[in-house]
C-alpha cells in the first residue's frame, strides 16, 4: 500500500491507500473545524479569504492566512524533498513524512487544550495542521501516480463528473477501466466524507484528544503495510520449502 510504486503498484493498493488515508484526512479537517474554526486540510478556500482579508485591509489576518498557505506549501516540499533524497522506490522513502504528521497530530491532540482563540494560537495550531497535511497529501500523491489525493475533494468530483461522462461514451472495450476510475474516485470521496463524521462526533465527546484518532490510524497503516510484506515473504518461502521437499519412507528429503 505505501511501498509499492511504478510498476509494482496496482488498483488495490490504491483503493487500501484511498481508504486509510482519506478517512484520515477527513478526520483531521473536521476536528479542526471544530477545534479552531479552520479548514486544515485544503487552501483553496483559505486563498479566498487572503483576497478577502486584503480587500478589507484586515493585515493582521492576512499574515495568518498567507502563513497557513506556505505551510501547506512547505509540508508538500518537505515530503517531496525527503522521498527524493531517500529514493522514490526505496523501502523507508515514505517513513519520515508519516513519523513527523503522527507527532504533529499527537502533539495538537496534547496541547490543543491551551487554545484560547489568539491570533498566535491559532495560526501555530491550525497551521500544524495544514503542514501535516500537505505532507500527507504530497506523499500519497507520489506513492499512487498521482492518481490518489486525499485531503480535498475539488478534483475528485471534477474527475469523477469526467469519468462519468467517458463511460456513456466511450467504446464498450474500455469501459472496465472507467469503472474502475469510477470506483476509485467514490471511494475516495465517501471516506473522505466519512472520516469528517467521525471526526466531528469524536470532537464532541473527545473534544482535542481526537487527534490522537487519526495518529493511530496512521501508526496501523505504516506497520500493517511493512509486517505484511514480511509475513507474505515468510509464506512464500515455507510454500516454496514444502513444493522441494520430496517424501521417501516419512522422510522429507530437500531436492
Amino acid at each position: 500500500m505505501l511501498r509499492h510504486t511504478g510498476r509494482k503498484r496496482n488498483y488495490r493498493h490504491n483503493l487500501r491507500l484511498a481508504v486509510l488515508l482519506c478517512f484520515t484526512a477527513g478526520m483531521v479537517n473536521a476536528a479542526g473545524l471544530f477545534a479552531f474554526s479552520v479548514l486544515t486540510t485544503n487552501v483553496t478556500g483559505h486563498a479566498a479569504l487572503l483576497a478577502h482579508k486584503l480587500a478589507t485591509g484586515d493585515l493582521q489576518a492576512s499574515w495568518m492566512v498567507g502563513l497557513w498557505l506556505l505551510l501547506f506549501l512547505t509540508g508538500a516540499f518537505f515530503s517531496s524533498f525527503c522521498i527524493g533524497r531517500v529514493g522514490q522506490n526505496k523501502r523507508f522513502a515514505y517513513t519520515l513524512p508519516i513519523i513527523i504528521e503522527i507527532i504533529i497530530l499527537l502533539l495538537v491532540g496534547s496541547f490543543g487544550h491551551t487554545f484560547n482563540q489568539s491570533v498566535i494560537k491559532t495560526a501555530y495550531f491550525a497551521g500544524s495542521l495544514l503542514f501535516a497535511m500537505g505532507m500527507q497529501n504530497a506523499f500519497v500523491s507520489t506513492i499512487s501516480g498521482y492518481t490518489v489525493r486525499t485531503t480535498h475533494l475539488t478534483g475528485m468530483f471534477t474527475d469523477l463528473g469526467i469519468d462519468l461522462y467517458t463511460l456513456i461514451s466511450a467504446p464498450r472495450k474500455n469501459i472496465a477501466v472507467i469503472k474502475r476510475k469510477i470506483i476509485l474516485r467514490l471511494v475516495i470521496i465517501f471516506f473522505f466524507l466519512a472520516g469528517g463524521i467521525v471526526g466531528g462526533y469524536a470532537f464532541l465527546s473527545l473534544k482535542y484528544y481526537t487527534f490522537y484518532l487519526p495518529a493511530v490510524i496512521l501508526v496501523i497503516a505504516m506497520f500493517y503495510d511493512a509486517f505484511r510484506i514480511r509475513l507474505s515473504k515468510m509464506i512464500n518461502r515455507i510454500r516454496i520449502r514444502k513444493r522441494k521437499a520430496v517424501p521417501i519412507s516419512g522422510i522429507f528429503i530437500y531436492l
